[in-house]
């Protein structure tokens, strides 16, 4: 089994040399961003340490990204700024905060994140801070008034200066020429003190935060004190980020795609892809069976519940009551055993009774076949005809592209719900979704049938 790992999130804070020198075993990452967590492979005895996120420039990590790993098992650890933020919010949920600034937003004595956002510069320099942090200005005043550095009266105008301006513009320059002259040695004593780093309160926690990984639990872990449930808090659209990020990748300067964008070429246009699909779920639901001891028909029936009954209703030969029986085409009606039929019903009705997610055994299964590249063609003749129609075709709202491109899969003996069931689509609005990056390369008849 693979050693736990501790992986930091930092930039203008802590430098990964300082991040290194007081946990040598981390792993260093930039500040964390929207999607960043669902990149990492994470198991249940690792520790995420969250210091620097982005704010602005990237959308802010998500709350129900750290959802995701504490419901994992995987110990999340906030401090100094963004992670201190994280941690005063889902403190209930068990994220954990450690330092003052995460004192303040827990206390709620601060709640802005503009607290604790700074303007900095590039990576490739490591991050270096050009303006100051209001909660560094706090912690300072504090410290300045308990030593008889900075008077206390002093260290209230200047904290009140800087509040009053955007936090792009509280540089040390900025600083001087908007408090009073009086307090600018006041000023200067603050800017030695929280440079020179006695001061930088956000330094400060991030250290307090990379050694609390290391240090043994002394007593067990509080229970946290807001119950929440993981289905319901975690819906399906975390997971779907999480994979989608894990298999985002860079075709061409600027583009992207996924994985899960692949996929939807294969659903959308792939004319043996209900097959896959079938024979995929199938194979999911002979295993959930067999973990109960229950034939796979049996497992369906169970959990399709008052869906069905003994005797004509499904317990026998009988025919299936008719809003099952509404999944199937009439052929399969006739055709198929008992059996069979409730088990493809139940692989119809997939998303409404059963919540494990399909789409990585599908993945598993059409990354191997040889027409994954031709899909991933599709992917980019796709967005390549986006590109080109850019303000002379209006995409439609998912409901209409998916009205219009369900018309493609008209055939004898079907219909539209069956269709869009046969691949895995809950509604038109669904297939919609997946169906609008596609739209341009569609109307030009360019998708292949």
């Amino acid at each position: 089994m693979s050693p736990s790992r501790t992986l930091v999130y930092a930039g203008p804070t802590i430098s990964p040399e300082e991040v290194l020198a007081a946990a040598p075993h981390a792993e260093v990452r930039p500040p964390v961003a929207r999607g960043d967590l669902h990149r990492e492979e994470w198991r249940r005895s690792d520790t995420a340490v969250l210091i620097d996120g982005y704010y602005r420039e990237r959308l802010s990590v998500g709350h129900k990204e750290i959802l995701w790993l504490l419901d994992a098992g995987v110990r999340v650890v906030g401090a100094a700024s963004m992670g201190a933020l994280r941690a005063a919010e889902l403190g209930p949920f068990g994220m954990t905060g450690v330092g003052e600034v995460h004192g303040m937003y827990a206390s709620g004595e601060v709640d802005g994140d503009d607290e604790v956002a700074v303007l900095h510069g590039p990576a490739e320099r490591g991050y270096p801070p050009v303006t100051v942090a209001l909660v560094n200005l706090r912690h300072g005043c504090r410290e300045g008034a308990r030593t008889g550095l900075v008077p206390a009266e002093a260290g209230e105008r200047i904290v009140a200066a800087a509040k009053a301006r955007p936090f792009t513009h509280r540089s040390w320059e900025e600083l001087e020429r908007a408090v009073d002259p009086g307090d600018r040695e006041a000023l200067g004593t603050l800017r030695r003190k929280i440079a020179g780093g006695e001061w930088d309160v956000k330094r400060l926690d991030a250290l307090a935060a990379l050694r609390r990984p290391a240090e043994p639990p002394t007593e067990p872990p509080a229970e946290p004190t807001v119950r929440w449930a993981a289905e319901s808090a975690l819906t399906g659209v975390t997971h779907y980020e999480a994979l989608a990020w894990r298999s985002r990748w860079e075709y061409a300067p600027g583009r992207w795609m996924t994985d899960l964008d692949v996929l939807s070429a294969a659903r959308l246009y792939a004319d043996d892809y209900p097959d896959v699909h079938e024979e995929v779920l199938t194979g999911l639901l002979a295993g959930f069976a067999a973990e109960r001891g229950l034939t796979t028909g049996a497992y369906a029936r169970a959990r399709l519940g008052g869906a069905t009954s003994e005797g004509e209703n499904g317990g026998g030969e009988g025919p299936l009551p008719g809003n099952l029986a509404s999944w199937l085409t009439e052929a399969e009606r006739d055709t198929l055993s008992a059996e069979e039929r409730l088990t493809l019903v139940m692989v119809r009705v997939w998303p409404v009774w059963q919540s494990e997610d399909w789409r990585p055994a599908v993945l598993e299964r059409i990354r191997r076949s040889p027409r994954w590249p031709e899909w991933c063609d599709l992917v980019a003749r796709a967005d390549d005809a986006a590109e080109r129609t850019r303000g002379k075709l209006a995409v439609p709202a998912p409901a209409i592209a998916g009205t219009v491109f369900s018309r493609r899969w008209n055939r004898p003996g079907t219909g539209a719900r069956i269709e869009l069931a046969r691949r895995g689509f809950l509604d038109m609005e669904d297939l919609g979704v997946a169906a609008r990056r596609f739209f341009a390369l569609d109307v030009r008849g360019a998708g292949g049938r």
